[in-house]
């Protein structure tokens, strides 16, 4: 009888094992057989606007996710915006300002997360051309990359010190422009981000005087997309969301691997490197924040007659936030 009793609890302990393996492989199957979806991301290669992207990629959190990403490469966000808008990329990474242009062009666009929170801007003058303190930048040429987030970062840092825009000159200098045209003094001061930062610098010696320029005020690194490919492709914005999420948590419990990763793929020497990792928030949010810099940002336009536009338009329609609500709603904090 008890050999009877122990047979019979062998086979259903057996039977057990035999279920959880074929639920295991079942369940992995599932798992492997995840449609693999592709997606074009457009972004610029700076550390605080590119790193989770990049991290998700190198961690491979993306494929986990289903999502085989292309990265394209572009000099600034508001070109990456422009490349989306032409279907030349499914998802850019812009500043909010960029997002405030476009809604002011009346274009069907999305912000979605902000991937990353920066203080990256600043302002370098050339003591040879009699600038020592910012009271000597009236009646000079500022170089400025017009109609990125730069402009109205200038703008407002002149009005911060008792400037108006047309107390200077401002010179349109793209970014593969820069160091050549603070080099060559076509430019009296320029303002300017990014490893071009540390060159500049280099370049001009004791003759550079430099300020930091967003006065303390950070902005949005944005996912953008266009509307109507939010609503034929949510399940795809919900993986990349998850997926920068993971990067996200990857900087925070392995900070020098996350550094090390970004430095692999994107422009940056030591200095850069520390500098701009430590004055960046690397998450996901929709925060109400970002809501203020906008509106800011649109009355400053409409202030210097940079769009034709008289009001500041709700900028909660032009936020899609279904993602985020789904993905990490501790992440989203919106006045409704």
């Amino acid at each position: 009888m008890k050999k009877t009793v122990i047979t019979l609890i062998a086979a259903i302990i057996i039977i057990a094992l035999i279920g959880s393996g074929v639920w295991y492989l079942q369940n992995s199957r599932n798992q492997i057989s995840v449609e693999m979806e592709s997606i074009t991301v457009g972004m610029s290669p700076n550390i605080d606007s590119a790193a989770l992207i990049i991290i998700a990629d190198d961690q491979h959190y993306f494929a986990d996710n289903g999502l085989n990403v292309t990265i394209k490469d572009y000099d600034v966000g508001l070109r990456a915006v422009n490349g989306m808008l032409n279907n030349e990329n499914d998802i850019a990474i812009a500043t909010e300002f960029v997002l405030v242009e476009k809604v002011f062009d009346q274009e069907k666009i999305y912000g979605f997360a902000s991937i990353a929170k920066y203080e990256d801007k600043v302002i370098i003058g050339r003591s040879d051309h009699g600038i020592k303190n910012v009271s000597d930048l009236k009646g000079k040429k500022i170089g400025v990359d017009l109609g990125t987030n730069t402009e109205f970062i200038l703008g407002r840092f002149l009005e911060l010190h008792g400037f108006r825009l047309d107390d200077v000159t401002l010179v349109d200098i793209k970014r593969p422009q820069f160091v050549d045209a603070i080099g060559n003094g076509s430019v009296d001061a320029i303002i300017v981000w990014g490893l071009e930062v540390s060159i500049i610098k280099d370049q001009l010696g004791p003759a550079a005087v430099t300020w930091p320029a967003q006065s303390g005020q950070q902005g949005h690194w944005l996912a953008m997309c266009r509307q109507d490919w939010a609503g034929q492709h949510p399940d795809m914005i919900n993986r990349f969301l998850k997926s920068i999420d993971q990067a996200a948590t990857y900087t925070v419990y392995h900070p020098e691997q996350a550094k090390a990763i970004a430095r692999k793929r994107l422009p940056a020497d030591d200095v850069y490197l520390e500098t701009i990792w430590s004055n960046t928030q690397f998450s996901l949010s929709l925060d109400q924040s970002l809501i203020t810099a906008m509106e800011d940002e649109g009355r400053w336009m409409i202030k210097n007659n940079l769009t034709d536009e008289k009001t500041i338009p709700d900028y909660r329609y032009y936020l899609y936030r279904e993602g985020l609500d789904q993905i990490k709603p501790e992440s989203v904090n919106l006045i409704r």
